[in-house]
C-alpha cells in the first residue's frame, strides 16, 4: 500500500461520474450538434463538479464523449484513465440500454450486484447516467431512449491490477462509485472489493475462504488447502473490513493467513495492520516468550529487536512455539469480532520465506 503523503489531500472523482459526465456531454452534443468544453453533473450527496471534455467525436449516427479520469492524490489504479462514452437512439420505449464497450468488463458469476452477461456498470453509476439523460431529455424533449457504450482504452491491462479476475469480470475494469467522490486513501475500493468477493464465494457455494495480508501468505495458504482464486480474499491490511462483512455474510470456514509480524499486531487487538495505525508491542512479545519458557536473555532480546521477524528467528532457535501462541491470540481476536456465528476458523502464520511458521488449533 502507498504510503500516504503529509498534508491537505485532494480529493478525486470516481469511474462512476466520469462516465456519467461523458454521457451527458455526449447526449447533449447528440441532440444539439454541438459539444462544451466542459460539462457539470450533480452527484448523488449534491456536489457538482465540473469536467473537461479530452475527446469529442460525432459520427452519423452516435456521438462519443471521453473524461480523463482525476482520482486526486489517491493511489488509484485508474488514475488517468481516458472513460469513454458513446450514445446512440435506441428503440422507441427502451429507455436506457447499457453495452460494455473494450476495456468494461462483464458479468460472468453469479454473486455480484448485477445479472450475469451484464457489463460491469454498477448501480450508483448506471443511476448516475440514467438521471443526466433524463436531464438532457427533458431540456431537449427527447424520447431518452438511448444505447450508451462505456468504453476504456487499456482497461483490460488495468483490471489485472484490480480483484476482477477473481470476481469474474472479464474483459476489462469496472464502473464505480456510490457518492463519485475519491476520498484520498479511503481504500474504499479495496474493502469494497473484500466484499463482492464474499458474496462471490457465497453465490458460488465456496465452503471455505480465505483473507491474507499480501501475496506471499496468500500463496502459502492457497497452496496448503488447495483453495480455487476465487475463494482469495485480498485482505490486506483490512482485517477488521473482512470480519465486520463476514459476520453478516457468514461461510462455513475462514482462513486468516499472514506475516508474523502483521499476525502480532492483530493478536495484540488491532484490527487495521498497517504500519502507519498500529505497530508491533515488542514488550508483549517479550511476555509471551516468557511464557513459553523462554530465558531473561533471549526476552531482553526480544523487547530490544528491531523487526517482529527477528523475535520470530529467536524463538524458532529456541524451538518456543511463538508463532503458535501468537496464531491461537489472533484467533480470540478474530473470534470475537465475529461474535456467535458458526465458522471454523483458523490462523495460519507464515514466515518470510512463504513457509507454515505458526497455527492456531481447529476449532468450528
Amino acid at each position: 500500500m502507498n504510503q500516504k503523503p503529509s498534508g491537505k489531500l485532494r480529493r478525486g472523482w470516481t469511474t462512476g461520474a466520469c462516465a456519467a459526465a461523458a454521457t451527458k456531454a455526449a447526449y447533449q452534443a447528440m441532440i444539439t450538434g454541438n459539444f462544451s468544453d466542459s460539462v457539470s453533473i450533480v452527484l448523488p450527496k449534491g456536489e457538482t463538479p465540473v469536467f473537461q471534455l479530452f475527446r469529442k467525436e460525432t459520427g452519423s449516427c452516435f456521438t462519443t464523449a471521453s473524461i480523463i479520469k482525476d482520482a486526486g492524490d489517491d493511489p488509484d489504479v485508474t488514475h488517468g484513465a481516458e472513460i469513454s462514452v458513446t450514445v446512440r437512439h435506441g428503440i422507441q420505449g427502451s429507455g436506457v440500454v447499457f453495452e460494455a464497450g473494450s476495456g468494461v468488463g462483464t458479468v460472468t458469476k453469479a454473486g455480484l450486484r448485477l445479472e450475469i452477461g451484464e457489463p460491469a456498470i454498477n448501480p450508483v453509476p448506471r443511476q448516475m447516467m440514467r438521471s443526466v439523460v433524463a436531464e438532457i431529455a427533458e431540456q431537449y424533449h427527447d424520447s431518452g431512449d438511448v444505447v450508451l457504450t462505456v468504453s476504456v482504452p487499456n482497461g483490460e491491462e488495468l483490471a489485472k491490477k484490480t480483484w476482477n479476475p477473481r470476481l469474474g469480470i472479464v474483459g476489462g475494469i469496472s464502473i464505480l462509485g456510490t457518492t463519485g467522490i475519491v476520498i484520498p486513501y479511503s481504500c474504499s475500493a479495496w474493502i469494497h472489493s473484500i466484499h463482492r468477493g464474499i458474496d462471490v464465494a457465497r453465490a458460488n457455494f465456496m465452503r471455505h475462504v480465505a483473507g491474507c495480508t499480501g501475496s506471499t501468505s496468500e500463496k502459502a495458504v492457497q497452496g496448503i488447502y488447495n483453495l480455487p482464486d476465487e475463494a482469495m480474499l485480498d485482505m490486506g491490511d483490512f482485517v477488521g473490513g473482512l470480519l465486520k462483512y463476514f459476520r453478516k455474510h457468514p461461510l462455513p470456514k475462514l482462513t486468516i493467513g499472514g506475516g508474523f509480524g502483521k499476525l502480532t499486531k492483530l493478536a495484540q487487538g488491532h484490527l487495521d495492520l498497517h504500519s502507519s495505525r498500529s505497530q508491533v508491542d515488542f514488550a508483549q512479545l517479550a511476555e509471551q516468550l516468557k511464557q513459553l519458557g523462554a530465558s531473561f536473555e533471549l526476552c531482553d532480546k526480544a523487547r530490544s529487536a528491531n523487526t517482529a521477524n527477528e523475535v520470530l528467528k529467536l524463538a524458532k532457535d529456541s524451538n518456543l512455539p511463538l508463532a503458535d501462541k501468537i496464531a491461537e491470540k489472533a484467533g480470540v481476536v478474530v473470534k470475537n469480532a465475529l461474535g456467535n456465528i458458526e465458522t471454523e476458523l483458523i490462523i495460519l502464520v507464515i514466515d518470510s520465506q512463504g513457509k507454515l511458521a505458526g497455527k492456531s488449533k481447529d476449532n468450528a
